[in-house]
C-alpha cells in the first residue's frame, strides 16, 4: 500500500469519527434530507380531494338530482351547502367555506329534453388559480361524464359555464405575490432574529445584558424592536410591488391587512427569539430557523400547493404554521375584499399563537438570569 493512499485512508477516518462525534450536526445531516423527501413528495401534487362543492337547485328533479349524487358519489367533491340563488351563496365564498357552486336552471329535466338543451353555470373560488383550474377540469368531467351516460337513451346536450370569482383571468401572479409577503415577513423576523440573537450570545454580549437590571421582557423587547420596524417597512415596500409592479388587484382595507402583518411579524420575531434561545451556536440556529419557517412556509402554507391535496395528518400540521393563516388573511383582503368579519378567526390564531411564543421565549430567558 503506497504512503499516498495510507495518509488518505487515515485523514478520510479522522474526518468520519469527526463527524461521528458532532452528534448535532450529524442529525441533521439525516434527518433534513428526510423531512424535505416527505414534505416534497406529499405537497409537490396539484390533486385536490376535498372540494366543497355547493348546489343552487331552486327546482330540483330527478335529473337535478342524479347530477347531484354523482357530484357526491366522486373522492372529489363533497356537499357543504345548498342555496336558492348563487349571490346567496356569496358570504360563503369570501369566508372560503366554499371552493365550487353548481347551478341548475329552474327546469332542468325540461331542458334536457328539449332540442335546445340545458346551461349549468359553475362558480369557482379562483383566488387559487391552479385549484380554480384543477376544480372546474373535475366538474366538467363528472358533467361530460353524466351527459354522456344520458345520450345513450336520447339526444340532449348540457352547456356548461365557467365563472371564477375573484381572480377572473386566473393570474398567477395574484397567488404568488401574497404568499411571498408572507415568506418575506417571515425572513426579516424569524431568520434574522435567530441569527442576531444566537451571533450575541456566541460574542458573548447577551451575557452582559442577562446580568444587567433588565427584566426579560424588556430584553426581548429591545431587541425585537427594530426588527418589527423592519418587517413594516418590508411589508408596505412588498405591498406596493405587488400594486405598482405586478398589478395585483387590492380590494379590502389596507389598515387591516397592514394590522395582520404587524401581527404576523410579531410572531415570526417571537419565534425567532424562542430558536435563538434553544439553539447552541449561531450556525444551529440558523438551521433551525430554515427548517422550522422557510420549509413549512413554501410546502405547507397553501402558498403554492392547496392545503386539500395533502394527506390528513400533515393537514393537521399545517394549524401549526403561522403562515397558514396570514396567507388567508392577505389573499382575502387583497383578491377578495374582505372585512373583519371574515377573517377575525385567522387573526385570533395568530394572536394565540403570539401569546405561546412570548411566554415560551420569557421562559427561555429566565433560567439565564438566575445563573
Amino acid at each position: 500500500m503506497s504512503p499516498a493512499f495510507v495518509a488518505l485512508r487515515a485523514f478520510m477516518v479522522k474526518e468520519v469519527w469527526h463527524l461521528l462525534r458532532d452528534r448535532q450536526t450529524l442529525a441533521i445531516l439525516l434527518l433534513l434530507p428526510l423531512a424535505q423527501v416527505v414534505l416534497f413528495g406529499y405537497a409537490l401534487r396539484n390533486d385536490i380531494e376535498d372540494v366543497r362543492i355547493a348546489f343552487v337547485d331552486p327546482s330540483p328533479d330527478a335529473a337535478s338530482l342524479a347530477l347531484r349524487a354523482r357530484f357526491e358519489g366522486t373522492r372529489h367533491f363533497r356537499m357543504v351547502a345548498s342555496a336558492p340563488t348563487v349571490q346567496a351563496l356569496e358570504p360563503l365564498f369570501r369566508r372560503g367555506a366554499v371552493d365550487l357552486a353548481l347551478a341548475f336552471p329552474p327546469d332542468f329535466a325540461g331542458d334536457l329534453a328539449s332540442e335546445r338543451g340545458a346551461a349549468l353555470q359553475l362558480v369557482g373560488d379562483a383566488a387559487d388559480p391552479n385549484t380554480g383550474s384543477t376544480m372546474a377540469a373535475y366538474a366538467a368531467a363528472v358533467i361530460g361524464d353524466f351527459e354522456r351516460e344520458l345520450g345513450g337513451r336520447a339526444p340532449l346536450r348540457i352547456e356548461t359555464r365557467m365563472r371564477m370569482r375573484f381572480n377572473p383571468t386566473l393570474e398567477s401572479v395574484n397567488l404568488f405575490v401574497p404568499g411571498l409577503i408572507a415568506l418575506v415577513l417571515t425572513m426579516v423576523s424569524a431568520l434574522m432574529t435567530a441569527i442576531s440573537l444566537s451571533r450575541e450570545k456566541e460574542r458573548g454580549t447577551m451575557e452582559i445584558l442577562l446580568v444587567s437590571p433588565l427584566r426579560p421582557w424588556q430584553i426581548i423587547t429591545g431587541k425585537v424592536m427594530p426588527y418589527l420596524l423592519l418587517a413594516f417597512a418590508n411589508a408596505v415596500t412588498a405591498l406596493l410591488a405587488a400594486w405598482l409592479i405586478f398589478h395585483v388587484p387590492f380590494r379590502g382595507s389596507l389598515l387591516l391587512l397592514l394590522s395582520a402583518s404587524v401581527l404576523y411579524a410579531l410572531v415570526g420575531l417571537a419565534l425567532g427569539v424562542v430558536i435563538a434561545s434553544v439553539a447552541p451556536s449561531q450556525r444551529a440556529a440558523m438551521v433551525t430557523a430554515l427548517a422550522g419557517t422557510m420549509l413549512p412556509n413554501a410546502l405547507l402554507s397553501g402558498m403554492i400547493f392547496p392545503i386539500a391535496s395533502l394527506p390528513n395528518w400533515l393537514q393537521l400540521i399545517t394549524l401549526a404554521v403561522p403562515a397558514r393563516w396570514f396567507i388567508v388573511i392577505a389573499r382575502g383582503v387583497m383578491l377578495k375584499g374582505v372585512g373583519l368579519e371574515y377573517v377575525w378567526m385567522e387573526l385570533l390564531i395568530l394572536t394565540g399563537m403570539l401569546v405561546v411564543l412570548i411566554l415560551a421565549a420569557v421562559r427561555a430567558f429566565r433560567p439565564r438570569l438566575a445563573v
